[in-house]
């Protein structure tokens, strides 16, 4: 049998992995499950020396490159650097500061790590995002000469905002304020103070010296016989033995490839959470396609496993030839993830231009990668002073906080951050610069599990054109003119006259009036309040498809409630559709003059129940985008002030024309 692939993401760089040692590898042959952390501070704080200390005192490093760190940094004219251990550019080395995220395993005890040595340059926080949103603990470093920095700061809300809640402060470079105790306890003090603000309860707050080497493996009893707390790397191997065991959560299986080997096709990814075993049934979302765990697939000689537990990185082939591929995650029937294409977070934005309101973003959470928009701010904090800002924002700036609504352009599945955290996190990307990134604050799970999976199997199939190239190519957006107001207020005539003028000037519009709804889509329902409920809820539906196929709809319904006609705009903005809504106000007086089938004489003699304004309640807009008052001016002024309006919603501003690739667009 040839030997299974190596299933690792493709974003994934590993830098080395020692082999594994005596009987220390996974049960089954599987990827040894390994704990992944991050290393974080301010420049210059020492982070590279303390990588390069660890992977010296564990034995890890390969063969020679402890060999040319002293031939460095002897030509240097200096001691052993250990920080050349990890410096692999020149450029690097020339300006002192780590400039992209290094991932180095190593081994200690018996138990394996992975360290993602972050940068700490303000200019190059960014890449911490990356790192940390794959953290599950983290390393924070402080200067003991230098104390807490701004960058300090923001690490730490940066780790708490992506949930790695589990950090060891370590407060480096002792041996530059001679070994002070006194100064160790008051950036303790500091630093635990300033973590709890952020709800993190360090491990453990430990005084070290990476370039002496003294309580990173070693006790210094010398020169820090005071401390009687544990060394880093006993601190490590302690909080990883102390860790909840992820086996008992959710299966969370993210697929990062599938490879062919004759006629087997072998799925390849990493389990995020819970264990998988063969012959269990594995449904992969978003299309809910299910087949059976055939076998797990082994690397080398190792024997064949049966059952693989959190944190591996494992292969499989299953019972039936489903379609799997990149970004698909697997569950078990009876706890599936949430898919969805609106997503809740709280984000923290790194980039320097702002993130606006509608303005287009990969998200990136786990092996998925999808266009997202933002559609809805809902609350800022300050990053400096914590301090929620309750002003109306439509945009978050650089180093803000913020929580937020995503729309997806399609489905996402994910997790609620603190009931799975591996697919509860992810990272923002403008282009090819990661802008920032964020964990998931709240999931709508179904009530029944089972049946959201063995009902219909849905797949939701996503075209290649953009909004931006059908704006493009039609010269105008697509959005909802919704028109509400009493039986006989004039909606139907005012839409009847704004389609035609539209028309005219070449934008592509399309009435969908009440009545006309009703004689088909609505044809099975009544008017009862959960009738009519239905009513404006499927029509919004038919509304935002159309829409966001490039036309202009005008929504002609009574829709008397405020609440339904909420929910259609805040259905709307989550899809990144321009929506109106359009009081049509005439008194009931004028109405029923105007009453051309006699509705209102009919209800008021009791032949009609439920009608609107007579036995029904309508409730007017409290803030509606504009009002027409259709008793007091005439059709045509009425419709000439709807179309200024309108065509200020749709069309398209010279810059938007050009970022979306012309009359023709992109695709």
């Amino acid at each position: 049998m040839p030997p299974a692939p190596k299933a690792v993401s493709k974003d994934y760089v590993p830098v080395f992995f020692p082999k594994r040692q005596g009987g220390a590898g996974a049960a089954g042959g599987a990827e040894e499950a390994r704990t992944s952390i991050v290393v974080v501070g301010h420049v210059d704080h020492g982070k590279s020396t303390l990588i390069g200390r660890l992977l010296a005192d564990t034995g890890s490093l390969p063969e020679g490159k402890l060999e040319a760190a002293e031939k460095a940094s002897r030509e240097e004219g200096m001691p052993l650097e250990y920080a050349f251990l990890l410096d692999a550019l020149l450029e690097e080395q020339a300006q002192n500061i780590t400039i992209d995220t290094t991932r180095i395993g190593f081994r200690y005890e018996g138990q394996s790590f992975e360290i993602i040595d972050a940068p700490g340059h303000r200019e190059f926080i960014k890449n911490m995002v990356t790192g940390a949103a794959a953290a599950e603990e983290a390393v924070l470093l402080i200067d003991a000469k230098e104390g807490c920095k701004e960058q300090t700061r923001r690490h730490g809300l940066l780790l708490s905002l992506l949930g790695v809640s589990q950090v060891i402060v370590a407060v480096n470079k002792m041996d530059l304020v001679g070994w002070d105790q006194a100064r160790f306890r008051e950036l303790e003090k500091e630093i635990r103070e300033y973590l709890g603000g952020l709800k993190i309860i360090p491990r453990e707050v430990i005084p070290i010296s990476a370039r002496e080497g003294a309580t990173v493996m070693r006790r210094d009893s010398k020169n820090l016989g005071w401390w009687k707390g544990p060394t880093l790397l006993e601190a490590l191997v302690a909080s990883r033995a102390k860790k909840p065991s992820g086996d008992e959560g959710p299966l969370r299986f993210s697929v990062q490839d599938v490879y062919r080997f004759d006629e087997r096709r072998v799925v390849a990814g990493k389990l995020e959470s819970g264990t998988i075993q063969v012959g269990d049934p594995v449904v992969f979302f978003p299309d809910r396609k299910t087949s059976r765990v055939k076998t797990i697939e082994t690397w080398g000689d190792n024997q064949a496993s049966t059952r693989v537990g959190t944190g591996r990185c494992v292969a499989v082939t299953l019972e039936e030839q489903i379609f799997v591929e990149r970004g698909h995650v697997g569950s078990l029937p009876d706890h599936p993830p949430v898919e969805s294409r609106e997503v809740r977070a709280r984000i923290f934005w790194l980039d320097a231009e702002p993130l606006r309101l509608q303005a287009p973003v990969t998200l990136r959470l786990g092996t998925q990668s999808v266009e997202t928009r933002l559609v809805a701010i809902d609350r800022v904090v300050d990053a400096d002073k914590l301090e929620a800002v309750n002003e109306a924002r439509e945009e978050v700036g650089r180093f803000e906080v913020a929580e937020v609504r995503l729309r997806c352009r399609r489905p996402l599945v994910y997790d609620a951050h603190d009931q799975v955290a591996a697919t509860g996190r992810f990272a923002l990307q403008r282009g090819s610069r990661i802008g920032g990134g964020g964990i998931i604050i709240f999931a709508e799970y179904s009530l029944s599990l089972a049946k959201a999976v063995k009902g219909e199997h849905l797949t939701w199939t996503e075209g290649r054109v953009t909004s931006e190239a059908r704006a493009a190519h039609f010269g105008h957006e697509g959005a909802i003119v919704w028109l509400t107001g009493l039986s006989g207020s004039g909606k139907s005539t005012i839409a009847v006259a704004l389609e035609s003028l539209l028309f005219r000037r070449g934008i592509g519009s399309m009435i969908l009036d009440g009545d006309n709804l009703r004689h088909g889509l609505c044809a099975d329902l009544g008017f009862s309040i959960e009738d009519r409920a239905e009513n404006i809820r499927r029509a919004g539906e038919v509304a935002k498809l159309m829409a966001e196929s490039g036309l202009v709809v005008i929504s002609s319904l009574i829709s008397p409630l405020r609440k339904e006609r909420e929910a259609v705009r805040a259905s709307s903005h989550s899809a990144g559709l321009s929506f109106a809504e359009v009081y049509i106000d005439a008194p009931i007086e004028a109405c029923e003059k105007r009453d051309p089938r006699g509705l209102y004489q009919k209800a008021r003699k009791g032949e009609i129940r439920g009608f609107t304004g007579i036995d029904s309640p309508y409730e007017k807009p409290e803030n509606p985008d504009l009002i027409l008052h259709t008793d007091k001016e005439s059709v045509e002024d009425s419709v000439a002030k709807l179309l200024r309006h309108v065509l200020g919603l749709v069309q398209l501003k010279e810059k938007d024309q050009e970022s979306a690739g012309g009359p023709g667009g992109q695709i």
